[in-house]
């Protein structure tokens, strides 16, 4: 039953019904039947609802997860596990068939065990589970300075995503009795929990959507497809109010220590910005999709696209530094190895290993799978040499 009560606005007093959300999802109109009669509230506009969304609705009644489900057309033997093993293992949880099991990385059906939606959407198997990141010049989407776009499995994205956002932030620096510190002009941290979140609060079961992030001159910007789950307000989320749309991909980074405890994220957010003095970012449901925006300084920002390029070149020469600490330090690491502990793509490593060598800094012993790499100079003690472009 509704609520009916009266309420005084500006001298005027207003009879208000107010409507509770039910719980037989979806509601449609009886005339038009399910698939056509179901509407959602977009702005100011009311929009037909999609297959997907109603499907989605039914879950909700239901109290089911998309990433809870099997898909039974994905052969679990076809799988490269990998990525997902090697994080349990460098966290200390072992996981075997029985942790997957519940986990609900996999389930069991008629005898046979098959891979959940949860499980392919870990490993970066769908298309659509992908993060588009773009550094824009100014304030609009006009023009370009650099574009990536990860895809693999969702830890890698994470880190991928963050280094990116690195790359074209400013860096503060500031003495501090005798020592120079530099830090970031966004806290990474509230910057991790956003990106976090948006990878688990997302809706994956609209394959054709993904997460995007924007560097302008005046804002961070990170939007996740799929609106607020289950009726959540804003209002709701910085009261700490929690609804877990993706229970799978929840419990596994919960396991890994992405996240601490549930409905936390914001306030967390909220409290990395305000010790570094700034405010708060703006979050926000723009139609189907929801929206961070981080403010930037305009004075500090002023200066990123004049020296977009010195940066990235700075950017690499670092990258080639590390990645020649790793080799001193374990001759036959893989490039594989490399592109994760440094969270760059592989192809970006191969480069640079080729450049390396080009330059007389590395040689290989040894073939391509059994052989070790040599570094011929120390680097670090060396004068430093030019980076190639786009290396």
């Amino acid at each position: 039953m509704p609520e009916i009560y009266i309420e005084n606005v500006n001298g005027i007093e207003l009879l208000v019904l107010e409507v509770n959300r039910g719980s037989l999802l979806p509601y449609y109109l009886n005339d038009k039947g399910r698939d056509q009669g179901t509407y959602i509230r977009l702005g100011a506009t009311n929009r037909e609802a999609s297959v997907e969304y109603i499907q989605e609705l039914e879950r909700q009644r239901l109290n089911l997860c998309f990433d809870e489900q099997i898909n039974f057309t994905v052969p679990i033997k076809s799988l490269d596990l990998t990525p997902l093993l090697e994080r349990f293992e460098k966290f200390g949880k072992p996981l075997d068939s029985d942790k997957m099991l519940n986990l609900k990385l996999t389930q069991h059906e008629n005898g046979q065990t098959y891979a959940t939606h949860g499980l392919l959407i870990l490993l970066g198997y769908y298309e659509h589970v992908e993060t588009k990141c773009s550094r824009f010049k100014g304030n609009t989407m006009a023009v370009f300075l650099d574009k990536k776009e990860y895809t693999g499995d969702l830890f890698t994205q994470l880190e991928q995503t963050e280094l990116f956002i690195k790359n074209h932030l400013h860096l503060k620096a500031e003495i501090l009795g005798l020592q120079r510190t530099e830090t970031y002009e966004l806290p990474i941290p509230a910057i991790r929990e956003a990106l976090v979140n948006a990878v688990l609060h997302r809706n994956y079961s609209n394959f054709g959507r993904d997460i995007k992030v924007g560097i302008y001159d005046d804002i961070l910007n990170v939007v996740s497809p799929g609106g607020l789950p289950n009726g959540l307000t804003q209002a709701d989320l910085t009261q700490g109010r929690s609804e877990i749309r993706n229970r799978v991909l929840a419990r596994v980074f919960k396991a890994l220590g992405y996240i601490e405890q549930w409905g936390s994220g914001i306030q967390r957010i909220e409290f990395y910005c305000a010790e570094a003095g700034l405010s708060p970012p703006r979050l926000s449901e723009r139609g189907d999709f929801v929206d961070w925006e981080f403010p930037r300084s305009p004075l500090e920002a002023d200066n990123d696209s004049a020296g977009n390029e010195k940066g990235s070149e700075k950017s690499t020469e670092k990258s080639s530094e590390k990645i020649l600490a790793l080799i001193q330090q374990e001759p036959a690491i893989s490039a594989r190895a490399i592109a994760e502990a440094l969270g760059l793509s592989a192809r970006a490593i191969e480069k640079q290993l080729s450049n390396l060598k080009l330059k007389g800094l590395i040689t290989r012993i040894g073939s391509a799978k059994s052989g070790h790499w040599q570094a011929l100079s120390d680097f670090l003690s060396q004068p430093r040499l030019p980076i190639q472009k786009n290396a």
